[in-house]
């Protein structure tokens, strides 16, 4: 019977190697590995980091500068509140239109606590507001008043 192969029969393959993968940082971090690795000798590195586990501010590097400190330098310490003028000119032209803080509030869409505020002194001047309020009560409460 005929072969079916003219010639010899060869295997013509190459060999495969597998290679291992590089083991993880944090399988190397490892104690097992690491007392592994000192057990057979071969050479492990220690890197101690700068200030770890303390709370505590570097001497040594650049002065840090405090950010309350960067702040109190480049803005007032205290906002502007409402001057007692314009407190008495608000509070007077409420009256004159026989308005609570509340009808008022209601009429310029902000809470009633805004306009107490203002009549008490203890708010921050808010140009949007003012507008609204002396369009309500016809009286000028921006700029200088008393002209």
């Amino acid at each position: 019977m005929p072969s079916r192969y003219p010639g010899a029969i060869t295997q013509d393959w190459e060999p495969v190697v597998v290679h291992k993968s590089k083991p993880k940082a944090q399988a190397l971090r490892d104690p097992k590995a690491v007392n592994q690795a000192l057990r057979s000798g071969a050479g492990v590195q220690t890197v101690k980091k700068f200030d770890a586990g303390s709370n505590k501010k570097s001497s040594a590097a650049a002065p840090a500068v405090n950010a309350k400190k960067l702040d109190e330098g480049t803005e007032p310490a205290a906002m502007g509140r409402v001057a007692p003028e314009l407190r008495q000119v608000i509070q007077k032209a409420r009256l004159e239109k026989k308005m609570s803080q509340a009808d008022l509030a209601k009429q310029i869409n902000e809470r009633p606590q805004v306009v107490q505020e203002y009549e008490n002194g203890k708010a921050v001047p808010n140009q949007a507001v003012l507008a609204k309020m002396e369009k309500v009560l016809v009286v000028k409460l921006r700029g200088k008043i008393g002209k």
